[in-house]
């Protein structure tokens, strides 16, 4: 659990690492530069040991694990048959879209989200309508009424993020009980994707929301993985929880010839990080806590018109640049060397979204190299 050693991940196609020239520091894709745990990566040693690589259906041990942890960690007890097992949740959105919603009709989410709760209605020939979160008591919030009058009887499906991607908010049950009320009044499935859910780092309790009643269990689709928590995402397992008999039919009726099953090395990645990786999330916390108090003291030390609400959930830092007078934040920065997620894709023009998840003598190299580009706007 050596969270400051800094990993050289360029030699193994990194994504996040490989996009850009090796004097940039990468702060914007949503995975970790931590080694996952050593229960993860023994049993991937003994994946690769047993020779073969074929196709795998979920073990009864993998199912129970995750029965377990949803009733222990949220009391929802699920069933086995509620379980839908997929290769990542961008494929879960778009399918949720084709199965839920019929041509050119609207799916609703609230902005900034993460850029596939965007995209996915537009890929799957339905319209997307969002409305922009509200900044007020020094946090992201909705405004109910307007989320209201802005659903029609087009309006057949909401996306929910929560913990949400890039803000960081960690929705309370007053607030979901307003969503799924909205949501029940306008006949609207929800799919909530809440793979941040265990990566809260307030005093705050994640809520799913399909626990809030029968009812709203009913017309849920919950996305969940151990791909954030675990720093696992390039393993291509996730897996959703649908309650509804019918509604889990439409479901995997989209994914058909389509989605395929995840495979046996993202499935034993997820057994054992679920049983046995408990004391190194406990760590992990701890340590992006800390990161999260070096961003907010940096930002308020050295670029003061820089805006920044602390997220109380995930490893994402959502900037608000819009005092700075520049054109293309994005391009400003990484023209000083250090690269972040462009906050355009996120409906959130002139911000940008920052990866505290990483050692901390990454982020400081990054947050320097931002003083910079603050200094020469």
């Amino acid at each position: 659990m050596n969270f400051d050693k800094v990993p050289d991940r360029r030699p193994f196609g990194s994504m996040k690492w490989n996009k850009y020239p090796e004097d940039v520091t990468p702060l914007w894709v949503a995975d970790m530069d931590f080694e996952s745990p050593e229960c993860v990566q023994t049993i991937l040693r003994e994946c690769v040991d047993h020779n073969i690589y074929g196709y795998s259906l979920p073990k009864k041990e993998l199912i129970g694990t995750i029965i377990d942890m949803l009733k222990n960690n949220y009391n929802w007890e699920v069933k086995p048959s509620s379980i839908v097992w997929l290769p990542g949740l961008v494929p879960a959105l778009n399918i949720a879209a084709r199965g839920c919603v019929q041509n050119n009709r609207e799916i609703f989410t609230h902005t900034p989200v993460y850029p596939p709760f965007l995209t996915a209605p537009v890929l799957s020939n339905r319209k997307v309508k969002t409305n922009h979160f509200i900044r007020k008591n020094e946090r992201y919030e909705i405004d109910f009424d307007q989320f209201d009058d802005s659903c029609s009887e087009r309006t057949e499906l909401y996306y929910l993020c929560n913990p949400q991607n890039p803000t960081g908010r960690v929705f309370e049950r007053s607030e979901l009980e307003k969503i799924a009320e909205t949501c029940l009044k306008n006949n609207m499935f929800i799919c909530s994707d809440e793979i941040h859910c265990e990566l809260i780092l307030d005093d705050k309790k994640h809520i799913p929301m399909a626990t809030i009643s029968p009812e709203v269990a009913d017309i849920c689709i919950t996305l969940l993985a151990p791909s954030k928590t675990y720093n696992v995402p390039g393993l291509g397992f996730s897996f959703a929880i649908i309650e509804n008999y019918k509604l889990r039919k439409r479901f995997l009726r989209a994914m058909q010839g389509i989605v395929p099953y995840p495979g046996f090395i993202g499935l034993a990645a997820a057994e054992a990080a679920y049983k046995h990786a408990a004391p190194w999330r406990l760590k992990l916390l701890e340590y992006l806590r800390k990161n999260r108090s070096t961003v907010q003291q940096f930002i308020q030390q050295h670029m003061p018109e820089i805006g920044y609400i602390p997220g109380e959930a995930t490893y994402l830092a959502w900037l608000d640049m819009t005092r700075l007078g520049l054109e293309d934040p994005y391009s400003h920065f990484l023209k000083h060397k250090v690269a972040l997620s462009d906050g355009k894709e996120f409906h959130g023009d002139g911000f940008l979204r920052l990866n505290f998840g990483c050692p901390q003598k990454t982020l400081l190299e990054g947050l320097q190299k931002m003083k910079v580009a603050y200094e020469n706007r």
